[in-house]
């Protein structure tokens, strides 16, 4: 195992910045998710890590290694491709042992000579491999004969049989139906747990990201946005793109003015929206801002400050989504167990302070 850092590296193609003066620190055994939306630079420094991309400018390394120059071969790494990139003519078996045919390894002891493994040792290794990943009964079988998910766990213990210092995945589940995403996602997160070593994991997909990510770094053209856990970029996104990007629905977010007439409070039209507790005094009066707030933290209330015209309602048995706007801003509200609407009408919404989050206009970075 091994931890793997970025110090402000840079990825040019011609004109084109991919990827722009990232810093990040993954640490070891840490599982990572590079989230952003197609074309961010996550495939990019994806591919900078196993060495099938040249760094521009900066520093890569894997554990203490700088790795700039270094062959890909001799990084110790290992990838898992969107597309499987399985040897069609070969059996799962033959599959999975495959990395292990090439490489040397230190079997003996960190302190002894390395070389290829004995058939017998690779034999362990696939077997384990197979047990972990459960293919235990397809190792005679060839990748024509194996469901889509099957592939990918074979994918995965072809990558699992060397234990590399580091996994890279980018987006190994984007061919899967729905179901074996969400089994896969579970397997993915067992596989970790029990192997304990350091992934870097690709996709553009936040419930893949939110599900099984120790942390989250998020990316939008080139430059990295915010890294925190989960938790943390939901909560208490650094900036505009961040809360528009994490959620489903996204937050909502609408132009507004701070008014201390009647109470501190965002002014949005016909509507106020209260302000946190530690930004009372450090807003100006008449000072524009992005008030936002998630939706299902928008509670519709006969007192509440908000007026909202409801176009469209989705009831979805355990929750009911609520389509309409405010002051023409669409905005979204989530109510669990709650009895469909009818639409036509207008609502009043209220919210807790601690639950708004207001942005600068200009900088678009939350106020906090």
């Amino acid at each position: 195992m091994a931890s793997v850092t970025f110090e402000n590296v840079t990825k040019r193609f011609d004109d084109v910045i991919a990827v722009d003066a990232l810093d990040l620190a993954v640490d070891d055994g840490e599982f990572m998710v590079l989230l952003g939306p197609s074309g961010c630079g996550k495939t990019t420094a994806l591919r900078m890590i196993a060495g099938l991309e040249d760094i521009t400018g900066g520093k890569l390394l894997i554990g203490d290694q700088v790795v700039n120059d270094i062959d890909p071969a001799r990084r110790d790494v290992s990838m898992v491709f969107q597309s499987y990139a399985l040897y069609p003519h070969m059996t799962v078996q033959r599959n999975i042992e495959s990395p292990l045919l090439v490489r040397r390894y230190h079997a003996d002891g960190p302190d002894q000579p390395a070389r290829k493994l004995t058939r017998a040792e690779r034999g362990e290794r696939v077997d384990e491999a197979a047990r972990v990943l459960g293919l235990d009964g397809l190792l005679k079988r060839k990748p024509a004969a194996l469901s889509g998910g099957q592939r990918q766990r074979v994918a995965l213990a072809r990558a699992f049989v060397g234990r590399p210092k580091a996994f890279l995945m980018d987006e190994p589940l984007s061919n899967l139906d729905a179901k074996l995403r969400a089994q896969t996602r579970l397997e993915l997160v067992d596989l970790h747990r029990r192997v304990e070593t350091t992934i870097v994991y690709v996709t553009h997909d936040q419930v893949e990201a939110m599900t099984m990510a120790h942390r989250i770094a998020i990316l939008s053209a080139g430059r990295l946005q915010q890294v925190g856990t989960p938790q943390e970029v939901y909560e208490a996104p650094a900036n505009l793109f961040v809360a528009q990007f994490i959620g489903t629905p996204p937050m909502n977010t609408l132009d507004g003015t701070f008014t201390t007439e009647g109470g501190p409070a965002i002014v949005v039209g016909r509507s106020r929206f209260p302000v946190p507790a530690d930004l009372k005094t450090r807003i100006d009066e008449g000072q524009a801002v992005i008030v936002g707030a998630r939706p299902e933290h928008l509670d519709v209330s006969e007192d509440g400050t908000i007026a909202h015209d409801v176009r469209a309602v989705e009831w979805l048995g355990h929750e009911c989504l609520v389509f309409g706007s405010v002051e023409s801003s669409p905005v979204v509200v989530r109510q669990v167990g709650m009895a469909p609407l009818p639409a036509g009408g207008t609502i009043r919404l209220a919210v807790d302070p601690a639950n708004v989050h207001l942005f600068d206009p200009e900088t678009r970075d939350r106020l906090a």
